[in-house]
């Protein structure tokens, strides 16, 4: 008799990975890789991170901690939006979770019945499109481009809604977004908000690339208001990639619904890697200095690519990624990275993974790692497009 699987778990993979995986293998065989595809600082976490780390470790303190998180590690969070955007967060919305990516879990089960409608920006990050999926909730494709920064608006949630006999339940939004880098500024942030109110659309906010921009400050939703739900990760900014350590910020009618959830699905964030986290406040200078990095890969980058053909580039408003248009070079993004891998040693991330309907003539580059690897990726490029 053959075994049912649930359908569930058909949903599209989470396609930067499994390039990781095909340029590991690449290392793995002894041939040299330039890593621009998967999203992570090429830097380790502070030093006074994983000294945190190893005391904790000494002094065994490993066991569960309350589902919401370590209340001295929930306090410092709540204490960093009133330190850098002038919010008050009371301590009871602040929960510590597994990574953004449990965030993301924790919010779409507590805000969202099977059958609601979540509208996102496409392109946009992947797993939001696949774990609304996995949990019955349909999602809305809101097409950006150029002419919205890439960003979703009042008019294309209009327009949505038109084309459709029923209501949007809920809006994810991310600024700065992956896979372009760009922002929603301040005031069409202050739009959104209004539109999602007076229409009873839950609002969730995916603000964990704040930190890394290079020009204007990523405003928090939170300063707009306490509706929305925020979900924020150490994994970007303060580089804690593998730590799997974030946090939301709740509305309180979703408080005990989403500690329940949490109590239920992971009983409690890693131990570990809260005891550290609890440092990584204390280490701005260090982290600051790792944006300023990412700038400059930013400037070598925006002006090397066009040399190797890639002209049409998002601006890279935040975050450390470069969204190009390669329509011009090939109609199959996911082959024409798989080419480029094998025949120069660069990885990147075709754009299907961000954009099912157009990604085939889009691609992503990742410029957190070192400098010297930026540069040589450039040089590269550029000679296999001669």
């Amino acid at each position: 008799m053959v075994l049912k699987v649930a359908k569930r778990g058909a949903i599209p993979p989470f396609i930067v990975m499994d390039v990781m995986r095909a340029a590991n293998e690449r290392e793995a065989g002894g041939e040299g890789v330039l890593h621009l595809e998967v999203g992570q600082p090429g830097t380790s976490a502070p030093k006074a991170v994983l000294e945190a780390a190893r005391t904790a470790l000494f002094d065994d303190r490993i066991g569960y901690t309350e589902a919401t998180g370590l209340p001295a590690l929930r306090r410092r969070i709540a204490a960093h939006y009133r330190d850098v955007y002038g919010v008050t967060v009371e301590l009871e919305r602040v929960i510590v979770t597994t990574g953004s990516s449990g965030g993301f879990v924790l919010s779409f089960l507590a805000a969202f019945e099977a059958g609601d409608r979540v509208a996102l920006a496409s392109p946009g990050y992947p797993a939001y499109r696949n774990i609304l999926r996995a949990v019955g909730v349909e999602v809305v494709d809101l097409q950006t481009g150029p002419e919205t920064n890439f960003q979703p608006t009042p008019e294309l949630l209009d327009r949505a809604a038109r084309q459709s006999a029923r209501a949007i339940d809920g809006l994810i939004i991310a600024s700065p977004s992956n896979p372009t880098g760009t922002m929603i500024h301040a005031g069409e942030l202050k739009a959104i908000v209004d539109y999602c109110e007076d229409r009873g659309i839950r609002l969730i906010s995916d603000e964990i690339y704040h930190g890394i921009t290079y020009g204007e400050l990523a405003t928090t939703v939170l300063a707009h208001t306490a509706k929305a739900i925020v979900v924020n990760s150490f994994s970007k900014y303060f580089s804690m990639t593998g730590w799997r350590i974030g946090w939301m910020v709740v509305p309180p009618d979703l408080c005990r619904s989403v500690e329940c959830l949490a109590q239920n699905f992971f009983i409690s964030p890693p131990t570990l890697s809260q005891f550290a986290a609890l440092k990584v406040f204390d280490c701005r200078d260090e982290l600051d200095a790792n944006v300023v990095r990412y700038a400059e890969n930013r400037a070598l980058l925006l002006e090397q690519l066009p040399k190797a053909g890639f002209r049409k580039l998002a601006p890279a408003e935040g975050a450390f990624y470069i969204y190009a248009d390669v329509a011009h070079m090939t109609n199959d993004s996911q082959e024409f990275c798989k080419r480029m891998l094998a025949e120069t040693g660069v990885a990147a991330t075709p754009g299907i993974d961000f954009d099912p309907g157009r990604g085939h003539r889009f691609m992503r580059f990742c410029f957190a790692g070192e400098h010297a690897d930026m540069a040589e990726a450039a040089d590269r490029l550029r000679r296999w497009r001669r």
